[in-house]
Formats: structure tokens, C-alpha cells, sequence
């Protein structure tokens, strides 16, 4: 991981981090938030947090850290957290519609940085189709109903960082076993040409790719077999931003020294 450091001391970086974490507890006990502390990050987009308003304690809301969870109505099931050195200025949570609200999959959190708009930072849990016919319809309508608003935020010239797990791969470039997932959730062609959509028709940046274009860069790994360990891997978890982000991105990287969850950090250095 590149300490800040390395940056010339006039620098202001801005360092986001997106992680499904694959239940917050579980991944507290692994050392997640020991490793916050040494991440010198400054926002971190949390996904399925699986954590109740009541079990939220202070134990998971570190010393220096503002914090807010947004829960699914089920218990143990989704949810979404943001953790942050900065101060909020304003939180919102849902989308407005149904699948997103009632599971806690998306909170928006405003942040004054200094520069000419407020900038939003968002971690969005996009639905996983993998289980069967009804679990992909559902993600289908997300994507569906999600499509307009991220149409609406370009129209707005909203400044965004949507931080999050789209369970989605991109490109062949994303996932190891490209011919044998073809037809599987995730690589599914419609999947991918709506991700084609907010990228090439609606003007969002996958900033990752902007510094990192080389293959075999993964985010998440099965637990069949020896994925992991063979690297045999899935990139679905993004920083989708709004245009002003591309000319500010300096580096990314994926953090794979220890393990918190079946998804590994993916961090990125904006310049402020």
C-alpha cells in the first residue's frame, strides 16, 4: 500500500476505499478495522454490512472516525456503512424505490473538500443474481430503476464518487475464466452492456481503469476450490465517478496482503 508520503508535501490527496466486507462483525474479528487505522485512508464505502442498528455499537465505530450505517429491514442480509476522517455535511439513504430502501443497499454522504461543488461519496450494493431465476430478475430491476437516477445526477453536474459491489464484471479484462462465465450472473451480456451505458453514453469514469489498465486485477474470489490462491478472480467492485474524478486520479490498487472478506479493498488516490 502506498503511504501518503510518497505524494510531494504540497499534495492533497484524498484516499477512498470500497470493500464488501461479507458481514461486519466477521470481519472485524479478522483485524478489518485494525488495518483502517494504518490505511490512512480517508473515506471507506462499506457493503454488505449485515449488521443491525443495535448491534452497532461502539465497538465498531473507532476513535477519529465519523460514522453511518444504513441497515437492510432483514436481519442479518445487505446493508451499507461509510466511515470517514472527514465530517459529513449531509447523509442520504435509499435511492427512492423499493429493492434499494428496504435492503439498505446505498447511502450518499456530501462532503466539503475545498473545491468549487460539494462532493458526494456513495457506497451502492448492487444485488447478486447468482442464486437463481427470481434473484436475477431482482437485479435486473435494480439496474432498471437505478439507470434514470444515475442519469439525473449527470444532468445535475452532481460531483460523485459511487463507491461499491456491483457484482457486475466489466470487460474480459475482469474476470480470469472469461469463456466459462459467459453465461453466468455477473457476465451476463445485458449486465455488462449497462455498465457500457453509464461508462460510454451517460459520461461515468471507472477511475480504477484510468491509472490500472493491466488484466489479472481482481476484487473478489470464490471459496470453491483454490480461487484465491490461484487468482482466479472477478473485478466487480468500482469507484464509478462523475467526469471532474478522471484528471484527479493518481493511483489504485487492490489490497491482497491480509484478508478481511471474499472481496478485497479497492483503494484509490485522488489528488484534491
Amino acid at each position: 500500500m502506498i503511504p501518503k508520503d510518497h505524494y510531494a508535501s504540497d499534495e492533497k490527496i484524498l484516499r477512498v476505499v470500497s470493500i464488501n466486507v461479507n458481514g461486519l462483525r466477521a470481519s472485524v474479528k479478522k483485524g478489518f478495522l485494525q488495518w483502517l487505522e494504518k490505511s490512512e485512508a480517508d473515506v471507506v464505502c462499506i457493503q454488505e454490512s449485515r449488521i443491525s442498528a443495535t448491534q452497532w455499537t461502539d465497538d465498531f465505530k473507532p476513535e477519529g472516525w465519523y460514522t453511518h450505517l444504513f441497515e437492510a429491514q432483514k436481519a442479518g442480509y445487505s446493508g451499507t456503512a461509510i466511515y470517514s476522517r472527514i465530517p459529513f455535511v449531509s447523509i442520504t439513504d435509499g435511492l427512492g424505490f423499493e429493492l434499494a430502501d428496504t435492503q439498505g443497499r446505498f447511502i450518499s454522504a456530501e462532503f466539503d473538500l475545498g473545491l468549487d461543488k460539494p462532493v458526494h461519496i456513495c457506497s451502492l450494493y448492487l444485488p447478486s443474481g447468482s442464486s437463481g431465476e427470481e434473484a436475477q430478475v431482482r437485479k435486473d430491476l435494480f439496474l432498471e430503476k437505478y439507470k434514470p437516477i444515475l442519469k439525473q445526477w449527470r444532468d445535475e453536474d452532481k460531483s460523485i464518487i459511487v463507491c461499491g459491489d456491483y457484482n457486475t464484471v466489466h470487460k474480459r479484462i475482469d474476470i480470469k475464466n472469461w469463456a466459462g462465465n459467459k453465461k453466468s450472473s455477473g457476465c451476463l451480456p445485458h449486465e455488462r452492456e449497462w455498465l457500457d451505458h453509464i461508462y460510454d453514453e451517460l459520461g461515468y469514469v471507472d477511475t480504477f481503469r484510468v491509472v490500472r489498465p493491466e488484466a489479472e486485477l481482481y476484487s473478489w474470489w470464490s471459496n470453491r476450490g483454490k480461487a484465491r490462491a490461484n487468482n482466479v478472480g472477478w473485478r466487480i467492485d468500482y469507484q464509478a465517478c462523475s467526469p471532474d474524478w478522471k484528471a484527479r486520479t493518481v493511483n489504485a490498487w487492490v489490497y491482497r496482503d491480509e484478508w478481511y472478506s471474499d472481496h478485497a479493498p479497492v483503494i484509490i488516490d485522488y489528488r484534491l
